[in-house]
């Protein structure tokens, strides 16, 4: 299994499917790089390059103690395109991987990167404060943290038919469900904390308004763990020209629910 070092020492697992113009798909929190096979196996058949890496502390990466900032997570991000050297490259980040590209092209530049779709990404601010009196309250967040760290497996149990949206008709298999809960229990605790903390503190408002590739921002009317009117709908109107896609009915794991549309979308912004 093809693997790479980052800048501090730490292993990383990837995965490289198909030649031709490199598509990049960063998982979202507490997902491995296998969230993403209902998009690499058909995009790699139409002749795109389809890579996707496990981030650290997440499936067959290293499970280290540390480096779960967006500044490392960038810095992580950008060892794996110089360890490959790839170029013209389209960025599909979800959930929380929408800081990481997001803060890699304000550090690093966007020589490498075409273009970024941000798919149900938990931006650009969760914490509530003066200047984000929508934001969700420090309290809240905390007793949400502690109920998932006391019983990990419940959690996710009991939460997973809300990230699929399946009250709203949205059809994902029983089967789908655990095989997605299992691979989110697939990420070490400490990793499953500190990711929260990261997202919860990260203020990507300025970030968002300084960027300059084609941007893609695709999100869900019903998504319960990065709300459209928190996200999506702030994020559309902070970066210059994107192009905005709104599915209705939709929640988080859009992936694996509206693969098929969502696939359509990429490989349209793509060929645009």
């Amino acid at each position: 299994m093809p693997y790479f070092e980052s800048h501090d020492g730490t292993t990383l697992h990837y995965q490289d499917w198909g030649t031709g113009q490199p598509v990049l798909f960063l998982a979202g929190g507490w997902l491995s790089s296998t969230s993403w096979e209902l998009q690499m196996l058909p995009l790699s058949k139409q002749g795109l390059r389809c890579l996707s890496y496990d981030r650290r502390g997440h499936g067959k990466s290293d499970w280290v103690g540390h480096g779960y900032d967006y500044d490392t997570l960038a810095a992580d991000l950008a060892a794996f395109l110089d360890h490959l050297d790839l170029r013209d490259v389209t960025v599909v980040a979800h959930s929380m991987a929408g800081g990481e590209i997001v803060r890699y092209l304000t550090r690093y530049g966007s020589d490498r990167i075409s273009r970024v779709a941000l798919v149900s990404v938990t931006m650009p601010y969760f914490a509530q404060a003066e200047d984000n009196p929508n934001g969700v309250p420090k309290a809240v967040f905390d007793a949400v943290n502690a109920a998932r760290a006391a019983d990990r497996p419940l959690w996710m149990e009991q939460n997973a038919q809300a990230f699929f949206a399946t009250h709203l008709g949205n059809q994902v298999s029983s089967a789908r469900i655990a095989w997605m809960v299992q691979k989110c229990m697939d990420c070490s605790l400490l990793a499953a904390d500190e990711i929260m903390n990261t997202i919860y503190h990260a203020d990507f408002r300025d970030e968002l308004r300084a960027l300059t590739v084609p941007t893609l921002v695709i999100h869900g009317d019903a998504d319960a763990s990065a709300p459209i009117d928190l996200c999506g709908r702030v994020i559309k109107d902070l970066i210059p020209g994107n192009t905005y896609k709104e599915y209705p009915a939709t929640g988080h794991g859009i992936m694996i629910s509206h693969a098929t549309q969502l696939n359509a979308d990429i490989l349209d912004f793509i060929k645009a």
